[in-house]
């Protein structure tokens, strides 16, 4: 059989991309309806987010009852928060913080115990529109098992750490995969745990993120971008638990293990599930 050139793969890729691009076919069943058929849950990892949770829970209810907080050793109100939603949630909570990626692997344990199959991830800082959950829900049903992340549009200014972090996640993610994507960091995603198969972040914090995607387009997952709108409120109001030093401190040292691991297990691994998804479709 002949290989498949790098040209001609590129041009499937951009393909499925324009696909995703088109607006998903209406459909007469309710989000949650369609959720429910396609097993999916939203999980909202949250700490210290008290300004903002309230308004962020109401908003995703609005859309699906589906939903699974976990509560990551907030030391704030977070708690009597999620009290007022008692019995329309479910809540994940321990102490003491231990950061984003054991939060998102709190969520799905949590969600695959529950029977889902898929996980969207909202932050709890209200930069995302819930009403973009749909968006989400329209390409997952066109394009099962697929890895969609949200490639961000702003409303406000983007804040100038924020946009450095971004392109340097970006560069390391092609340096790992070589595949492009433009917003690496944006944490509304799409994850299908099904197709994941168990696969869990190592690290714990904000640089989990970033390894998901790696490790994910390692397993032969298709990542996909998703146009979804970002709001950054006024700079007197925004709230941020990232530490500039210690966090990209530890990141580099995840991108410098990364791509060792890249070039004796990453890049043979894609290759071989390349291989035989074009086996299996001869």
């Amino acid at each position: 059989m002949q290989q498949t050139t790098g040209k001609s793969q590129h041009i499937r890729e951009q393909s499925v991309e324009k696909d995703l691009s088109e607006q998903p076919a209406v459909s007469s069943r309710t989000l949650q309806e369609r959720m429910e058929a396609l097993c999916l849950c939203v999980v909202v990892p949250t700490y210290n987010n008290r300004q903002t949770l309230a308004a962020v829970l109401n908003d995703i209810l609005q859309y699906t009852s589906s939903v699974i907080v976990v509560n990551d050793g907030s030391t704030d109100h977070t708690a009597e928060i999620l009290n007022d939603f008692a019995g329309k949630i479910k809540v994940v909570s321990y102490m003491p913080n231990k950061g984003k990626g054991y939060a998102l692997k709190s969520g799905f344990d949590e969600a695959e115990k529950l029977g889902y199959r898929g996980a969207i991830t909202i932050d709890s800082d209200g930069q995302h529109f819930a009403s973009e959950i749909e968006r989400f829900v329209g390409y997952a049903e066109k394009y099962p098992d697929m890895l969609l992340i949200g490639q961000r549009t702003t409303e406000g200014t983007m804040p100038a750490k924020n946009s450095f972090a971004n392109k340097f996640s970006n560069f390391w993610f092609t340096v790992q995969t070589s595949y492009r994507l433009s917003d690496t960091q944006n944490g509304f995603r799409l994850y299908p745990l099904s197709a994941m198969r168990g696969l869990r972040p190592v690290s714990s914090r904000y640089e989990a993120e970033l390894e998901m995607l790696v490790r994910s387009a390692w397993k032969g997952i298709r990542i996909v971008p998703v146009p979804v709108r970002v709001y950054y409120p006024p700079e007197e109001e925004r709230v941020t638990h990232f530490r500039p030093g210690r966090d990209f401190f530890r990141i580099s040292l995840l991108n410098t293990a990364f791509t060792l691991l890249a070039i004796v297990y990453g890049y043979p691994s894609m290759f071989m599930h390349r291989l035989f998804t074009q086996k299996k479709k001869s």
